[in-house]
Order: structure tokens, then C-alpha cells, then sequence
């Protein structure tokens, strides 16, 4: 009750500032608003290259986007702070802008009615699902009558979704209540960076020093809502080391809510890595020979790279009953499952996978991402500026 109070408070606020922000004259900007970095990162980096005149702003929530983005040298702001200048001005920003790209779910939309002329466009930072979002979240129907209708007014402010596959356009369709004249096929950016031969081969040998002529296992682990701890994250680091360190290092990728959160002095540093601290996760999926994860997004995009995948989802039951899945997790995910650290070693050791189903998944998921993305979207963009 406390919290959905704070919310109301601040969006009463926000919408006061940003009617009266409205005006003033619109101006050839784009605003991004960004939780994550990469989509933002490849469409800015594209727009760079082909020199487009415009005003460029990010308005950033988390520290880890806030420095990932500084380094642009364009204006960079502080996004859901309870700071009334920086409030104000992203207000205006948001407010003044041609165009506004989001990559997740921001409840300023709730309230701000952009002026005609303006594009809101939604790059989600997922290719896929496993995991129900938006209005199929099983956690919203606790939520209260009026954030329900915050979250369905926020969801009727996306313009246009881009997506990279039919099936990613399905699920938005039912997570977001709109129908199919809301999405542009035109893939996801940030997988464009799969296709880059160069990227790869420095980003393997970026991870040598880790790697010490070894196999890198990425263990990434989707986020849960109880507190991240050495014991209650799924793997047993003790028996994974003692079974696999000869051959194998263990890279850790926690999700950007819990960095910081487990310990790592009492573990074995040879063998466990925190990856956590890398600006993309992509990077280290270009350097890894295997990834062992749960409902996480990340499958996704390593499908790309046609190779071996493990699902451990330890507490599947748990989660479905609480979060809510998409259709049949053990049919949808293409690699196999384990449900205790033991299976995970024996999947491993038996080195068994087939690459065709995961190249039969990537087809299926990643139809209209070819390595084009981030140039088609900047076409599109261009449109928008230019109408």
C-alpha cells in the first residue's frame, strides 16, 4: 500500500510537469529511456555512423546505465529519482521530443499524453519469453484496480514494438493487450552483434586470460524476487568445481538486480568468475562454449551461435505457481533439463546436444533478426523524425 502511494505520488507530480512542459515546441530529438544498454547502445552507434542531425538524450535508470551511457558525451539524466530538477528535466525532454524509445516498462506513459507529431516506440530487451510479463504477469491480478489500469495505459502509449520474430510479436500481443498493427518486424539490434566475425574473435580472446586453455561454462540465472546467497541460487559451486575445474571455468552472469549480492572471497577464483560486471551480456555469450541457465531471455540469443544449451530449472514448480510460464516449459526450451547440480555434471560430461533443435529454435525466435537490425531500425526512425 505504501509503495502504490509512492507511485501515485510521484506520477501526480511527474504529469503536472509534464503538461506544463508540453508547451513548448517540439524539437528534432530522440529521448531514450533505458533500463538496459545494448538496443540503445547499437541504434545510437548506427545513428552515429550516418552522421543523423538530431538532438540526442538518455534518461537513465540504475547507475550501470548512467556510466555505461556518459561515455557517449551526449546528455545523459538520472530517470525515476525522487530529485525535482531532474524530474523537470526529463519532463521536458520527454516532452519536446520528436521521438521517445523505451526498452521496458515505465509508469510515466501512464500520464503523458504525447503531442501528435510524436513516435513511442518500444525496443524490449528480450528476443523471447519463457517467462510471463506485462498483464499475464500472475503478480498483477494482487496488484491493485488502479495500478491495473496504470499498467494497460502505459502498454497503449507504445506506437510501434519492434520485435524479431512472429512469436515474440504473440506474446506482446496478449502481455500487452494490442493487436498487430502495433509492431514492425524489423529485429532486435543488439543481436547484430552474432553476426560480427571480428566482435567474436575479440571477444574470445578478451576472455584467454580466464579461460587458461579451459571450456567456459556461463551459468545465468534468471531474477528471483527472494535475497541472492551462495545457497539458494541453484548451482552447488563446491560440487561443480570438484567435477569439472580440470576442464571447465564457471562464469557467473547474476541479473543487474543482484550484483554485489553474492559473495565470491569463500569461492574458489580459479574456477568461478563473476561475470556480473561486464556492460553486456552478449559479449560473454560470443565467449562461451556452454550456457547453463533457467527461464532467462538469454537462450534466446544464444541460439544464434548454434551452441550447446542447459535449462536447470531447480524450482520450476515454485516459479510457475508464482510468476507464470509460457506453455510447456519442457517442450520449449532446445537442450536438456537438469534439476540438481548432479544432472548439470553428468549433461556436461556426456557432451550430448543437439544443435539442430537449437538452430530450429533460433529460426523460430530470431526470423527477422539477420544481423541488420540496428540499420533497419534507424531507417524506421528516420521516418518518424522526418514526418
Amino acid at each position: 500500500m505504501a509503495k502504490e502511494l509512492l507511485i501515485n505520488c510521484y506520477l501526480f507530480f511527474f504529469k503536472i510537469i509534464f503538461t506544463i512542459c508540453k508547451g513548448f515546441s517540439l524539437r528534432n530529438k530522440v529521448v531514450f529511456v533505458c533500463s538496459y544498454t545494448d538496443n540503445s547502445q547499437f541504434v545510437y552507434d548506427e545513428m552515429m555512423y550516418r552522421k543523423i542531425k538530431t538532438d540526442v538524450v538518455f534518461l537513465c535508470r540504475g547507475k550501470a546505465t548512467l556510466a555505461h551511457f556518459t561515455k557517449t558525451g551526449e546528455l545523459v539524466i538520472p530517470f525515476e529519482t525522487t530529485n525535482v530538477l531532474l524530474m523537470i528535466r526529463s519532463a521536458y525532454h520527454l516532452a519536446t521530443a520528436k521521438l521517445v524509445i523505451v526498452d521496458n516498462y515505465y509508469g510515466f506513459l501512464s500520464v503523458s499524453t504525447f503531442k501528435k507529431k510524436v513516435t513511442c516506440i518500444q525496443l524490449w530487451h528480450a528476443c523471447g519469453a519463457f517467462k510471463t510479463f506485462g498483464l499475464k504477469d500472475r503478480s498483477v491480478a494482487l496488484r491493485s484496480a488502479r495500478a491495473q489500469v496504470r499498467f494497460t495505459a502505459v502498454y497503449r502509449h507504445f506506437d510501434k514494438i519492434v520485435v524479431g520474430s512472429d512469436a515474440m510479436e504473440k506474446i506482446f500481443m496478449r502481455s500487452f493487450g494490442l493487436d498487430e498493427t502495433h509492431f514492425v518486424h524489423l529485429g532486435v539490434p543488439r543481436t547484430d552483434l552474432f553476426f560480427d566475425l571480428t566482435k567474436k574473435e575479440q571477444m574470445i580472446k578478451s576472455l584467454q586470460p580466464l579461460r587458461r586453455e579451459k571450456k567456459i561454462i556461463l551459468y545465468a540465472p534468471t531474477f528471483r524476487d527472494h535475497p541472492m546467497e551462495e545457497d539458494n541460487f541453484g548451482l552447488d559451486l563446491k560440487i561443480m568445481e570438484k567435477e569439472l575445474s580440470n576442464e571447465y571455468v564457471l562464469l557467473l552472469r547474476l541479473h543487474p538486480a543482484e550484483r554485489g549480492k553474492l559473495d565470491f572471497s569463500g569461492l574458489n577464483p580459479k574456477f568461478v568468475i563473476d561475470g556480473s560486471e561486464w556492460d553486456s551480456v552478449n559479449e560473454l555469450l560470443l565467449g562461451a562454449d556452454l550456457l547453463v541457465t533457467d527461464y532467462s531471455s538469454i537462450p534466446f540469443e544464444y541460439a544464434l551461435l548454434k551452441r550447446p544449451m542447459i535449462f536447470f530449472p531447480y524450482d520450476l514448480s515454485a516459479y510457475e505457481r508464482s510468476r507464470g510460464l509460457w506453455g510447456d516449459y519442457i517442450k520449449a526450451v532446445p537442450g536438456p533439463i537438469a534439476h540438481s547440480t548432479q544432472e548439470v555434471v553428468q549433461i556436461i560430461k556426456r557432451n550430448v546436444f543437439d544443435l539442430n533443435q537449437i538452430a530450429a529454435f533460433s529460426e523460430k525466435w530470431n526470423r527477422y533478426s539477420t544481423g541488420q537490425s540496428s540499420s533497419q531500425v534507424v531507417d524506421y526512425l528516420t521516418c518518424c523524425l522526418n514526418k
